[in-house]
């Protein structure tokens, strides 16, 4: 099978601007796109539209109008449609498993709510394998400024941020653009010190400069894969998802890893993610960690 980004779209202004996002993506990488519309009939409140056939051809209807508008938008592209027959979330995350990432939309208002980020999209981003990126509507189109930098959290030890930094400069190196990688870091109360990480700080000279080593530890093995990528080195105190939305300002592109976490309610997503998705002016990539 080819690689592919996997698109979601339900008929509203919001996933056609994800759609024709993850378009522009496929172009940047040289991959294939694929829109996918999960339906499963179901009764129906509404008693001119309780029969399978009337509801599976609006189920189509809503397909094919998003492949014909990302069609023309963008002719060169190699472009699939398909009708899942399978409610959202396990349509969306069982064809996904397949593809370099799923994108989704982050908003959406009315009765159809499909794949938009609330219910739906939390879950399937927090169940996902492979990587997600949400994507906001401004009028139908993505809110996504035409130039900028790749902006992505670096948090915990190099191989915690792996997945998330190799999203970032591969998205970074596709488009042309540098990648700004943040590190976050706090005081923590005095007890929480360990005689270990104390030397460490001090081998480092302080505090801040062990912070400003484990970032350039982390980016190290990226820098090397991806030497024409520019990289901005960014540390700050504060907590992780503030410092990254002051820092989303000029990003093309968010990147935000995402620990396996189980709630009561099952997978999860944690707070600097949370906050990004709904906070974050661009696009929200979340990568979940190996």
């Amino acid at each position: 099978m080819s690689r592919e980004i996997v698109a979601g779209v339900d008929g509203s202004p919001e996933s056609l601007a994800a759609a024709d996002w993850a378009a522009r993506e496929a172009e940047h990488r040289g991959l294939a796109l694929r829109l996918v519309h999960a339906w499963r009939w179901e009764p129906l409140d509404l008693p001119l539209v309780q029969d399978p056939e009337t509801q599976q051809r609006a189920a189509r209807a809503v397909l094919h109008e998003a492949e014909a508008t990302i069609a023309q938008r963008h002719p060169g592209l190699t472009l699939t449609a398909e009708l899942l027959p399978d409610v959202p979330v396990a349509a969306l995350l069982g064809i996904g498993e397949r593809a370099e990432m799923l994108v989704i939309g982050s908003r959406g208002h009315g009765a159809v709510t499909g794949f938009l980020l609330g219910s739906y999209g939390q879950q399937i981003i927090a169940a996902a394998s492979r990587p997600v990126v949400a994507v906001r509507s401004r009028d139908g189109e993505p809110a996504e400024p035409p130039s900028g930098y790749v902006l992505v959290g670096q948090l915990g030890s190099p191989e915690d941020s792996a997945a998330a930094l190799g999203f970032a400069f591969e998205a970074a190196a596709a488009r042309g653009a540098s990648v700004r990688a943040v590190r976050a870091w706090s005081l923590p109360p005095l007890y929480a010190y360990s005689p270990a990480s104390m030397r460490l700080a001090d081998e480092a000279g302080g505090l801040v400069p062990y912070e400003e080593k484990e970032l350039r530890e982390a980016l190290a093995p990226w820098r090397e894969r991806f030497p024409d990528v520019p990289v901005i080195e960014h540390v700050e105190l504060g907590s992780a998802g503030q410092v990254l939305l002051s820092a989303s300002g000029g990003a093309q592109l968010l990147v935000v890893g995402r620990r396996a976490r189980r709630g009561a309610l099952g997978p999860r997503i944690g707070s600097v993610a949370h906050a990004a998705l709904h906070l974050a002016p661009c696009p929200v990539a979340v990568v979940p960690q190996g």
